[in-house]
């Protein structure tokens, strides 16, 4: 994420997985601040998705949408299992519309870091 070229991530993030009680509060406090440090890179972008922004086609669970300079994109999902690679470029589409939903359902990039800024104060 921080190299001569560095990766692009836009991350969104539903707030379940932000109040899972893992670790102490120092840690959880540490992981908040960690993630409000990464989005202030240009190549970062934080997002956080809850129950009360309403419905987005993202719901079936985690997804990543993998994009290459000299390759098609594909999807990845974790299973209990094993691991999912979608390479139809149909499917492709399907995950990529989810995933603006979410994206346009989801705190805006500001209001997201104002969330966590204000997890990490609630936490001490």
């Amino acid at each position: 994420m921080t190299a001569d070229t560095p990766l692009a991530l836009h991350a969104v993030i539903g707030d379940a997985a932000l109040m899972l009680a893992v670790g102490d509060a120092d840690l959880r406090r540490a992981q908040y601040q960690h993630l409000v440090d990464l989005a202030k890179q240009p190549n970062v972008t934080i997002q956080v998705i809850r129950p009360e922004d309403g419905p987005h086609r993202a719901g079936t669970g985690q997804f990543v949408i993998l994009e290459f300079d000299k390759a098609r994109p594909i999807a990845y999902s974790e299973l209990l299992d094993g691991a999912s690679y979608v390479q139809d470029q149909d499917q492709v589409a399907t995950y990529r519309m989810a995933a603006d939903s979410a994206r346009t359902v989801a705190l805006s990039p500001e209001k997201s870091l104002a969330l966590l800024r204000s997890m990490i104060n609630a936490s001490t």
